[in-house]
């Protein structure tokens, strides 16, 4: 028991929706002697594991491939988030002279904005809302649909067909100038990005020896992290690049050929299509390399080829005869029916004598109905599931919105009643929140896994959700420091570190606490699919509502309305759900 402990410790290194489906024990009894909480010194103590490099995991070009793939849905997602607010204000009114001057300078805290102005930025709030929430509202209408396509016609078709129209999407999204065209590509996107379940099936697939999969199962969320710090930094700063990059740009720019006195006349055209266009190059890349060289995994079909593979198989083998044959490697496969490696995670090893059956489905573990998977403790898991990105989803939407928002007069300010954001431009945004985003992962790496060993899953989770209100109640007052450079930087740092600090401990450890749920490994897919669709709607829900209130205070004057009486009353629910779970494992069977 002390040697599985540890290894979901270290599986514990995942991002939202990323981590490894966790094998459940068979009997709902084990499975609750397995909560983090209450792991024994001794047991922890005693856990030994082989530390395993990097570069001995098999199949290592697979999970190259699949890395790339990943990266699908932190491109399609994020990147516009810095710049979302501009991008919105372009669309639903035209352009004034200041907006096009990179040289005007932002409203000063003591111009207090006119009506008209809050009226418009109540409408950029609501309709950047919609925008965000039609991403992963897409994926929550046909994650099941896609699981079942994988199942039928494989792993494969899946993952490119989503690649294929993901790149398409990206296209449209950055040439599209009319609400309607951004929400259709961006819907389109969505569909196209509801496979991730399918990935981290592949990655359990292509690395079925127990003392791998600890390390392979973190490739997708590192993956993920990464992509999503590159996502935010360079849609800050290629949005309007005649502004953000004058020297490619703009009307002395390498790239104005034509001598346009206004910069490259694309570029001024449509503002926001270098970002996508950068998207739908690097997930080309993976496409290609997905046509060409991602193997089949679905049993029973793992001898499956098709022109791409073929093709790539040309390649590789007009590649090989290139390097000298002294650095030439190859890998063969040896069977072993008594190997106590060759196991999924959490898996009982089969006794030597026993046959082992090539079906997935052999891990002796037992059938459950279908009615009887949702029993309370899953019930329970899966409402803390989505109650996180309820709340977390609304701040990576309403934060850029109001970092972007001009600032306000609030020298008669209330302790409640102030108005206006910081009036920062889309680079600095995407800047900050990437370098952050770096932050988070290096935590994720070397901070978590020792802490959860130290006070376990549960522990991890309350302090996180300790955290969360805690940051939403003070971010809104960011506002009344607008004037003071200084003090504006340090607290705007505290309060990002903060929540990104909250989240890092927060998603594992949801993942973790919903897989120990499940009343058997047989039905463990089918308890992640559930938690996977309530927190793709989740996700849209929490932009969508978060963007209406965040408008209705812009309207009302108090900015902080939608962080005290949304983001903090939802993650203030969560906390209390976490008692009612707590007490929920501790009642006999």
């Amino acid at each position: 028991m002390g040697r599985k402990v540890t290894e979901e410790a270290e599986a514990s290194l995942c991002s939202e929706n990323d981590l490894p489906e966790l094998e459940a024990r068979p009997a709902a009894s084990a499975a609750r002697d397995d909560v983090g909480a209450r792991r024994s010194p001794e047991e922890t103590s005693t856990a030994k594991t082989t530390y395993v490099r990097w570069r001995d995991l098999p199949n290592k070009d697979q999970l190259f491939i699949l890395s790339l793939c990943r990266l699908s849905e932190p491109l399609s997602n994020v990147c516009l988030l810095p710049y979302i607010f501009y991008l919105v204000r372009s669309v639903l009114q035209p352009p004034t002279p200041e907006d096009a001057d990179p040289q005007s300078p932002s409203p000063s805290p003591s111009e207090s904005p006119s009506p008209s102005a809050d009226t418009a930025a109540a409408r950029i709030s609501e309709y950047s809302g919609l925008l965000v929430a039609a991403f992963p509202l897409a994926q929550f209408l046909v994650s099941l649909p896609w699981g079942r396509l994988s199942d039928r016609c494989g792993r494969r078709a899946s993952i490119v067909g989503g690649l294929a129209v993901s790149v398409a999407a990206n296209v449209g999204f950055g040439f599209s100038r009319t609400m309607a065209g951004l929400l259709f590509w961006r819907v389109l996107a969505g569909l196209a990005n509801a496979n991730v379940g399918i990935m981290r099936t592949v990655t359990a697939e292509a690395v079925r020896e127990r003392r791998f999969q600890t390390k392979a199962f973190l490739l997708l969320p590192l993956v993920f992290n990464a992509g999503m710090v590159a996502s935010l930094a360079l849609g800050g700063c290629l949005a309007e690049p005649v502004v953000n990059l004058p020297w490619l740009f703009g009307p002395e720019g390498i790239l104005n050929t034509g001598g346009n006195p206004e910069g490259v006349p694309w570029a001024l055209a449509y503002p926001y299509a270098l970002p996508a266009l950068l998207n739908a190059g690097l997930l080309g890349v993976a496409l290609v390399l997905a046509v060409t060289g991602l193997r089949e995994t679905l049993p029973g079909k793992e001898d499956q080829s098709d022109i791409g593979l073929r093709t790539g198989d040309a390649i590789a083998r007009w590649i090989r005869r290139l390097r000298p044959s002294r650095q030439r490697q190859e890998y063969v496969r040896i069977d072993s029916i008594d190997s106590t490696e060759d196991a999924f995670l959490g898996q009982a090893q089969p006794e030597p004598e026993k046959p082992v059956s090539e079906a997935p489905s052999s891990g002796g573990s037992r059938n459950v109905p279908f009615r009887n998977i949702w029993t309370r403790r899953v019930l329970c898991a899966l409402v803390s599931f989505g109650l996180l990105p309820l709340h977390n989803s609304a701040f990576m939407h309403i934060f850029p919105v109001y970092l972007s928002s001009p600032p306000a007069d609030n020298s008669e300010a209330s302790f409640f009643a102030f108005a206006g954001g910081l009036g920062l431009r889309s680079s600095t945004i995407g800047l900050w929140l990437s370098a952050f985003g770096i932050g988070g992962i290096l935590l994720q790496l070397l901070v978590y896994p020792r802490l959860q060993a130290r006070i376990g899953t549960r522990g991890v989770f309350r302090a996180a959700l300790f955290l969360f209100p805690a940051t939403y109640a003070a971010a809104p007052y960011l506002s009344l420091l607008a004037g003071d450079a200084g003090a504006r930087w340090v607290v705007l740092g505290l309060v990002v570190c903060a929540q990104i600090c909250a989240r890092t401990m927060a998603i594992p450890s949801t993942v973790i606490l919903l897989t120990e749920a499940a009343p058997a490994r047989t039905v463990l897919g089918t308890v992640h699919g559930a938690g996977n669709m309530l927190a793709s709607l989740a996700r849209a829900a929490g932009p969508a509502l978060g963007g209406y209130v965040f408008a209705l205070g812009v309207e009302e004057g108090v900015v902080g309305l939608v962080w005290w009486l949304y983001l903090v009353a939802i993650a203030v629910c969560a906390l209390a759900w976490s008692y009612v779970m707590e007490r929920d494992d501790e009642a006999p069977l």
